[in-house]
């Protein structure tokens, strides 16, 4: 049986399978930071407010001066976003709070409602800020959906890098971030997270292959879904399909898939799980079952603003000098 289903282009936000709802990609190349968290640039000729055209090759987003987006409300999912490049300042209405970057990874259970902001800081004042950024949605079962939001980090330092060779010596690297590979684990999820059960098969990797290596997928459990995302590259080749960059690899999940790299080095993103297999209902940053749990979720959000805003502006940064840390909702701190 073949292992690849489908293989089409990426397009924005990336397609994903069910327990996933979808990914956004950012890779902007901003330019020298202006002392101000914001980009040594002329913003002219942008759409301050929603600004995705990437214009020069990068985008404000809804950040008025500094890049991102100011305070937002998530219900019924969680976001697990992956920095491998640049930084994130986040706030929310927990208390929560943190700068985060350069590998890191924030998990995020909105669950009940919760508001959050995330800026990226232009920190770099003598050179550029490039930014490489994922935001997996990760669904929530209808028994999960209202519990208590939830903010929790993985620092690179302490995230499963596994690295080996193929048969003629070429570099491959698994950042595991969800799921487990060659008997190691990543590190545990959110609590009430759909990939806090094993059994349910949640694989978030970052894979890395050097020029011509070949890397072999293993089987993963009944019943799961698989997308591979090609992000940077140039080719690859599987099961006689010529893949070049920016494509979407669906697979089957019980089947091993053998990827051959061509001469640049490749990075591909895997995600994979059981699919929680309910009805799913979104409605902007709201996710629910049903209608009636999206208008819930509009009325909770209007009558406390899950918790209010804490912080003095809705594009909250941390200090220019401020280097990376947490600050979790009991008022620990972990500063790096």
């Amino acid at each position: 049986m073949a292992a690849i289903q489908k293989i089409t282009r990426l397009q924005m936000p990336w397609d994903t399978q069910d327990p996933f709802l979808f990914c956004a990609f950012h890779n902007d190349n901003y330019p020298k930071g202006n002392g101000k968290l914001g980009p040594d640039a002329s913003l002219a000729g942008r759409y301050i407010g929603q600004d995705f055209v990437q214009k020069d090759g990068w985008a404000m987003y809804h950040g008025s001066k500094v890049p991102g987006f100011p305070a937002h409300p998530h219900v019924g999912f969680e976001t697990v976003t992956v920095c491998e490049k640049g930084f994130v300042d986040h706030s929310d209405s927990l208390g929560a709070a943190g700068r985060f970057g350069n590998g890191d990874v924030q998990w995020m259970t909105a669950g009940k409602g919760v508001q959050h902001s995330e800026m990226f800081p232009l920190l770099n004042e003598e050179a550029e800020n490039p930014l490489l950024l994922f935001q997996i949605w990760l669904n929530l079962p209808a028994k999960s959906k209202k519990v208590e939001p939830y903010f929790g980090m993985m620092w690179n330092s302490k995230i499963p890098v596994i690295e080996q060779t193929d048969a003629e010596g070429n570099s491959i690297k698994i950042k595991l971030i969800a799921g487990s590979f060659k008997n190691q684990s990543a590190l545990n999820p959110a609590p009430d997270s759909w990939a806090a059960n094993p059994e349910n098969d949640i694989q978030i990797w970052l894979i890395s292959l050097d020029p011509n290596a070949s890397f072999t997928l293993p089987e993963g459990a009944e019943d799961s879904n698989r997308s591979l995302y090609f992000y940077e590259g140039e080719q690859l080749e599987a099961e006689g399909f010529e893949i070049p960059v920016m494509h979407h690899i669906r697979a089957e999940a019980t089947e091993q898939l053998t990827l051959n790299n061509g001469s640049t080095k490749a990075h591909l993103l895997l995600l994979q799980g059981k699919p929680i297999g309910e009805p799913v209902v979104k409605h902007g940053p709201f996710v629910g079952n049903s209608r009636k749990d999206i208008e819930d979720a509009f009325m909770r959000f209007q009558q406390d603003s899950f918790g209010g805003w804490p912080w003095p502006s809705n594009e909250h940064t941390h200090e220019p000098e401020k280097k990376r840390f947490a600050k979790y909702p009991d008022g620990k701190v972990e500063n790096l």
